[in-house]
């Protein structure tokens, strides 16, 4: 080891940036999707010590609790001890009000800095301190991590103590925190096996399997496996497991100890400071002081809830989320007894709702689905797939429609299906009312609705052999074989299929316009929206709008913006959006497939990609993050872009949508709404995400 201390420093400095490269650093980048070619840098301050003297101590405080939002006096310290001592959870620390017993003056003084560094950066503090001889000194502070339930409580606090306006309010939370509050909790009233309780450091409620190393969780998740890492304490080089597991308990540490601060990072459910737990990690072993034969081993289930810090045995039941009782209707946020957290989550999304441009729809294919989503504050449906209406019973009348051998026959499978077609559409626009419906055109293959072609030929191979072979399997065979395609993904598929399959199109357009028509007279009013799916060019469009046109003047309907009625296309391959300024000229609407066009950019199949090698392309920076989870805007971004742009040259009132997944992503509803989509449509229970995303998007883009 060098003793020249300006070796020493170097060293350090060098160590400091080198640790940019290192592999906590690249996964902790990769789960916060920060950029890898950002960069650190190196603060040097003057030491001091709190492990000098009785005297001495250090500390973490915060302005405010990072777990629940409440104000008042929150953090650990340690007399005669590092800050090492207090994050790493090797000694439980004591709480922060105890400081004035110990040190009254640097108590008065520390609590003197907390309002004043509150005060300059309007938002919670996360404060280290130490105190040397007497004296106390300030290390840093940062605005601190915080739980789902606080950001939002936090944010209202703010506004009325005016210290920050409304819109700036929408920058303080964000859709992965209301993401969180979501999902389900523990079931109060269920009688289940109390082990210990901690420090409740990080909320929700957690079910898995106990593993002892962050290597076992990382495996265990991988196989499928919900699994609670349960640790003396966490250290950083425990990320990997902490990323993999649904919840992590530690049996020392508090609020402020490295479990509990990257727990609170990243949403997931913690407990630290369970003092009773005595954890083996050599034998995979936990036992519970005083009580002999309470002993748990490695793949044992237990439940932490991390808003009581309670520890179960088993796998307690759970309840839905307050916050998804308010979606749904049942919690009155004006009522005295509705929880804070409900109140700030319903003041927030009042806000969002009252500056986003962006309209928010929802994928729905059933009128179950069509009303979930309203209530969940949908403002129509921007997908409905109408392949989803040909399973079931009904698959018997799509086998018929592929097998007929004279147009009497195909007429009749497709007039069969037009009466059921028309019950589930009429059903959907009685649950939106006066809100647009868009109705995708079937788009899958047609071989998807017939029986498997190996399961298939082995049957029919088996009953030539026995001599019982039916002409009814043969033809089916026959049918099968003359369908099947090497990659059906590229096939005969969404408007090919409506061109090839004579009067498909046409019986779903004239359900369509009748459902809409019946639900019309019962007083509903919106507008329905028919979507050709899979162009590649105009004259496609073309073709199947002139048919369209001709079953609309035949009921009476007009057709085009402003019009109750209104067709238009699905942009999902690259192509289509390079010519989407001819592709326009028949269109009344885009609606951006970004699942599809992701594929067909990249030029791989999702269901086959994801389980191969995109792991190694994450590890390795190729992705920042998934395509399919957050838009890619470089490639079929810029599509997008593209396709906005020239759709709008040619046609300045062409209504613009996105219809995939990436409707419901934080990060994409961004790039939509400066892109200048219209709306974004997601799964119902991404619906108020996506209002929160575009509400943010309106005031941080301005």
């Amino acid at each position: 080891f060098p003793q020249d201390p300006r070796q020493q420093l170097d060293a350090a400095v060098e160590a400091v940036f080198r640790s940019w490269s290192g592999d906590r650093a690249v996964l902790y980048r990769r789960q916060e999707r920060i950029p890898n070619d950002l960069g650190t840098a190196v603060n040097i301050q003057t030491m001091v010590f709190g492990n000098m003297s009785d005297d001495s101590g250090t500390g973490v405080c915060f302005t405010r609790d990072p777990s629940t939002g409440d104000v008042g006096v929150y953090g650990d310290f340690l007399m005669n001890a590092q800050g090492e001592d207090v994050v790493a959870g090797i000694r439980n620390a004591r709480p922060l009000h105890e400081l004035e017993g110990e040190s009254p003056a640097a108590y008065r003084q520390l609590l003197d800095n907390m309002s004043a560094l509150e005060a300059h950066y309007h938002d919670l503090c996360d404060i280290e301190f130490t105190i040397e001889r007497g004296t106390l000194w300030m290390l840093q502070t940062r605005v601190g991590k915080r739980t789902a339930e606080a950001a939002f409580r936090i944010a209202g606090q703010l506004i009325d103590e005016g210290v920050i306006t409304e819109e700036e309010a929408l920058t303080r939370v964000n859709g992965a925190q209301l993401s969180q509050l979501m999902f389900p909790r523990f079931d109060a009233s269920a009688t289940s096996a109390l082990l210990t309780r901690g420090v409740a450091a990080s909320p929700g409620a957690a079910v898995g399997k106990i593993v002892f190393s962050s290597i076992a969780a990382k495996e265990w998740a991988d196989r499928g496996e919900d699994v609670i890492l349960v640790r003396t304490e966490t250290n950083p080089d425990d990320l990997v497991g902490m990323i993999a597991s649904k919840g992590i308990l530690t049996s020392r540490g508090g609020k402020t100890s490295h479990a509990a601060v990257v727990a609170r990072g990243m949403g997931t459910t913690c407990v630290c400071g369970a003092d009773e737990l005595v954890i083996d990690s050599t034998h995979k072993t936990i036992t519970i002081r005083g009580r002999a034969g309470e002993n748990l081993k490695e793949g044992d289930l237990i439940s932490i809830d991390g808003g009581t810090g309670q520890v179960f045995r088993g796998a307690v039941p759970v309840m839905p989320s307050a916050i998804v009782e308010y979606f749904e209707g049942n919690i009155d946020p004006e009522a005295p007894e509705t929880s804070d957290t409900v109140k700030a989550v319903h003041r927030i999304m009042t806000i969002a709702d009252k500056v986003r441009r962006l309209r928010v729809r929802a994928n729905a294919d059933t009128p179950e689905d069509a009303a979930r989503a309203v209530r969940f504050g949908a403002e129509g449906i921007g997908l409905c797939r109408t392949e989803h209406m040909f399973l079931g019973d009904r698959r018997e009348l799509v086998e018929r429609l592929i097998l007929a051998e004279t147009d009497e026959t195909r007429v009749a499978a497709l007039e069969a299906l037009r009466p059921l077609q028309r019950q589930d559409f009429q059903e959907i626009f009685a649950a939106m009312g006066e809100r647009p419906v868009t109705v995708r055109l079937i788009d899958p293959p047609l071989h998807e609705f017939l029986p498997n072609i190996v399961e298939m030929a082995t049957k029919v191979a088996i009953a030539e052999e026995r001599g019982t072979a039916t002409d009814a399997d043969r033809t089916m065979l026959k049918a099968i074989e003359r369908l099947h395609e090497s990659n059906p993904m590229f096939g005969l598929r969404g408007v090919r299929l409506g061109i090839v399959t004579k009067g498909l199109f046409e019986m779903q357009v004239r359900a369509i316009l009748e459902a809409f028509q019946l639900a019309r007279k019962s007083g509903s009013v919106g507008t329905a929206e028919i979507m050709v799916p899979l162009i590649d060019t105009y004259q496609e469009l073309e073709l199947v709008r002139t048919q369209a046109l001709k079953i609309a003047r035949e009921k009476g309907e007009l057709v085009g913006p402003g019009e109750n009625v209104m067709i238009g296309t699905m942009m999902e391959l690259p192509r289509a959006c390079l010519t989407a300024g001819q592709i326009a000229e028949s269109a009344d609407f885009f609606s951006f497939g970004t699942n599809d066009l992701t594929q067909t950019t990249w030029g791989f199949s999702r269901d086959d990609v994801e389980g191969s090698f995109f792991s190694t392309y994450l590890e390795k920076g190729i992705f920042p993050a998934s395509p399919f989870e957050t838009i890619d805007r470089d490639g079929v971004g810029r599509l997008v872009r593209i396709a906005a742009w020239e759709g709008r040259e040619t046609k300045p009132d062409l209504k613009l949508g996105i219809c995939g997944e990436h409707g419901g992503d934080p990060e994409s509803v961004h790039f939509f709404h400066k892109v200048g989509l219209d709306y974004v449509s997601c799964s119902p229970f991404r619906v108020p995400v996506a209002r929160l995303e575009a509400g943010r998007a309106a005031v941080m883009n301005r």
